[in-house]
Order: C-alpha cells, then sequence, then structure tokens
C-alpha cells in the first residue's frame, strides 16, 4: 500500500480511436479494454517466461486470484512450456485509460532506526490501529458502497471523526517501536511497510493495518504552492532534503497531509493488500475500482529511470492510485530501490491477461 507524495505527468498514451472496445466478463464495468494479442506486448519476446509463471502460481494462493483465473490456477502448477501456456490459455486485453494520468510511479521498502522502548532518541513511536478507533463498513445498507467504509471515534452516542495528524500527541494504541525521526516515519506511512532496525541489533517488519479516515493530502504539491520547492524538482529526495534543513516546519508540512496509517508487525518484508509478500519489479499496487486484486498484468513504460516491459502482477492498492492505467510499481529493499521509487514517474501502457474465451 503506497500515497504518492506528487505526480508530475510527463506524458501520455492514448489508445487509437479506431480500435473497438470490449466489454470483458467479470471485470469492473466501469473499466473499458481493447482486444489485443501477445504480439502487441514490447518485448514480449525478452520476457522471462519460468519466472512469470512461478509468480502466477505464487499469486494464484489468494482466493481474488482463483476467483479470476479458476483452472487455469490449477492448470499452472503442471506446465512444461511457461510460454505456449500463456499464449495458449490466456487473451490479452489492453486497459484503456478513463483519465489523462496513465502513470507509473515507484514504492520500496524503507528502513528506520527503532528501540522497543522510548527514549530522547527513540520518541516518535509506530501505532497499532487505535483502541478506539472505529470501523463502519456501509455494505450491509447499502450494497453500492461495498469498497467504502466510515472511520471515526464516538464520542457519547455520536460517531466523529477520528483525530487527524498533529491534532493529538498521544493516541489510545499499542506501540510496536519508537522510532528516531519523525520524517522517515511519514515516508513509512508513505510507502505503506517497511523494517525497523532496532538498538539491540534486532530487525522487525510492519505494514499497513488501518488508517485513520482522511484522504491522502501531497505534501510535494502543498510544497510547490507555498515557495518551498519548484514544480519540477519535487521527488522523495528533495523533500526530504528541505525538511532535514527546514526543522522548524516539518510539522507545518507533514500535518498538511491529515491522513495517518497505523501498523501491525509482519513475519516477512514488504506484504501487499493482497496479502502475499511483494516481489520487487513484479508486484504492483493500482485501483482496485478498475483492475481487481490478483489480476496478472503486462506493463510497459520507459524513462530515465527505468525502462520496463513484463508481466506483474496486482497485489497491492493505495490512497493515491487513482485511474485505469495507473500502476505503482513495487521495486523492492535497499538504496537502490529507494532512489528509482523517488523519482520514478513516467508514462504507462497496460494490459490485462484474462483466460481464453470470457
Amino acid at each position: 500500500m503506497k500515497y504518492i507524495l506528487y505526480i508530475i505527468p510527463i506524458f501520455f498514451f492514448v489508445s487509437c480511436s479506431f480500435k473497438s472496445e470490449v466489454s470483458v466478463e467479470n471485470m469492473p464495468q466501469k473499466t473499458r479494454f481493447i482486444k489485443s494479442d501477445f504480439t502487441q506486448l514490447p518485448k514480449w519476446e525478452d520476457e522471462n517466461y519460468d519466472e512469470s509463471l512461478k509468480l502466477f502460481v505464487k499469486d494464484c494462493s489468494t482466493k481474488k486470484t482463483q476467483n479470476i483465473y479458476k483452472n487455469l490456477c490449477k492448470k499452472a502448477q503442471n506446465v512444461d512450456d511457461a510460454k505456449s501456456f500463456f499464449e495458449q490459455s490466456f487473451d490479452v486485453y489492453e486497459v484503456v485509460s478513463n483519465s489523462s494520468n496513465s502513470i507509473l510511479t515507484g514504492y520500496y521498502e524503507p528502513l528506520l532506526r527503532g528501540s522497543l522502548t522510548s527514549s530522547l532518541e527513540y520518541r516518535y513511536p509506530l501505532y497499532e490501529t487505535p483502541k478506539d478507533l472505529v470501523n463502519v463498513k456501509l455494505e450491509s445498507i447499502y450494497p453500492e458502497l461495498k469498497n467504502y467504509r466510515l472511520r471515526g471515534r464516538l464520542v457519547g452516542d455520536e460517531l466523529v471523526p477520528y483525530y487527524k495528524r498533529g491534532e493529538r500527541d498521544v493516541l489510545d494504541a499499542d506501540v510496536i517501536c519508537w522510532v528516531d525521526s519523525r520524517i522517515d516515519r511519514f515516508f513509512l506511512e508513505v510507502q505503506g511497510s517497511g523494517r525497523v532496525l532496532l538498538d539491540s541489533g534486532e530487525s522487525i517488519f510492519v505494514g499497513y493495518a488501518n488508517q485513520n479516515g482522511y484522504k491522502y493530502s501531497s505534501i510535494g504539491r502543498y510544497m510547490v504552492q507555498k515557495g518551498f520547492l519548484k514544480k519540477g524538482e519535487v521527488s522523495l529526495q528533495t523533500i526530504k532534503e528541505w525538511l532535514l534543513k527546514n526543522p522548524l516546519k516539518v510539522d507545518e508540512v507533514l500535518n498538511h497531509n491529515k491522513s495517518m496509517i497505523f501498523f501491525k508487525q509482519n513475519k516477512s518484508s514488504a506484504t501487499g493488500a493482497l496479502g502475499l509478500e511483494l516481489d520487487a519489479k513484479r508486484s504492483v499496487a493500482v485501483d482496485r475500482r478498475f483492475i481487481p486484486y490478483g489480476s496478472m498484468l503486462y506493463i510497459s513504460s520507459k524513462s530515465d529511470v527505468l525502462d520496463i516491459n513484463r508481466v506483474v502482477f496486482a497485489q497491492d492498492t493505495g490512497g493515491a492510485i487513482r485511474g485505469s492505467v495507473r500502476a505503482d510499481l513495487f521495486l523492492g529493499y535497499g538504496d537502490e530501490a529507494q532512489n528509482i521509487a523517488g523519482r520514478l514517474n513516467a508514462p504507462l501502457k497496460m494490459w490485462i491477461l484474462l483466460p481464453k474465451g470470457i
């Protein structure tokens, strides 16, 4: 799960108008498709078919994926020729953009420094879901709101909005650990999961558990509006550098984003909303209003920081991932992943691979 700091459109691919759109059974009705084929996938011949098949089998371990691919999940477990399996078992559909926001961005697994006990050095808590946070699912009353919920807290018998970022110093919540930087903690929320190197030498993994109910607001856009940064220079790196140089402005900038993320401790590294451990450059976050979790996709994108044409899997989502042709690519762990993720903002084309004949 990830929230994007700032999006700068560069260039947009536009689907050819002479191609006819098709409706695809069991896909969201608002998503538009154009029938395509494997020959239209850029550099399909260069794909690592065996690796893609292995990851498809892994993706099939979830019910959401099984609902999409049905008997192909079982068939994939006994395949001799991965390339033939894909080409003979799947149809290719180009996903049509519903907006001008056909963009590929990236996210990564950050590393923080922390402790299991608070101190002057380690004084910023990573909270679990607050005990007074109330989640209200709306689908039992309004089925059309299946993917929506209200979050708040009870004051007497009235449900009111939960505390926004910066509104309260201490929450009624258990603390996983304390970290040494509120800036790094904020970026951990942006990425959605990460690892903490404790002062004991042990590392723990943390991931998204809940959210306070407020929509994400871009601090990058806010910093441009205030004149702190120029529009063309906004990235994860430049934002962090500016905040470190201007400590008296940190609260103002971070609190512009009222949304807060709460965490849970995980047994392994970054895990997406589908419940699977994410794979570097193979897992993407999507807008699930258009692309169902578990979908096998093919993406094509080229920029100064990344040139990618390959099979990926829709295993995550994020508050700033909006649109049908919109993906956030998980880039893994480490400095290189962070550097690419902080600068990746590139045009995107996307296809979905679905069972033949649906």
